[in-house]
């Protein structure tokens, strides 16, 4: 699985992880402006922002850590990816949640 290496860096810094505020998954997905600071729980929520996610990062919701990071946003994720959230993948799920209105 891509994102498999991903769970160890997870398990191992689970402790280092940054806080998460309560709420995020609260917010309304009919006005919400989607973009790579929303949570990764949210995104996935909406089919459209769903599809964007997924043209770069294919199958995040089967990671087996998903749980103990689906509160953080894509931004919050990278570092802990051991670089598969890339740059270059962040820029292009920008551009397509900005696209989504």
């Amino acid at each position: 699985m891509k994102f498999a290496s991903l769970a160890a860096v997870l398990l191992i810094a689970g402790g280092a992880m940054p806080a998460m505020a309560d709420g995020h998954a609260e917010a309304s997905e009919a006005s919400a402006a989607f973009s790579i600071n929303t949570p990764i729980e949210v995104l996935l929520a909406n089919d459209d922002a769903k599809a964007v996610v997924f043209a770069y990062l294919p199958g995040l919701d089967e990671h087996p850590a998903y749980g103990q990071f689906k509160a953080m946003s894509l931004v919050e994720l990278q570092p802990w990816s051991q670089g598969q959230v890339t740059d270059e993948a962040l820029e292009g799920i920008a551009a397509g949640l900005a696209e989504l209105g």
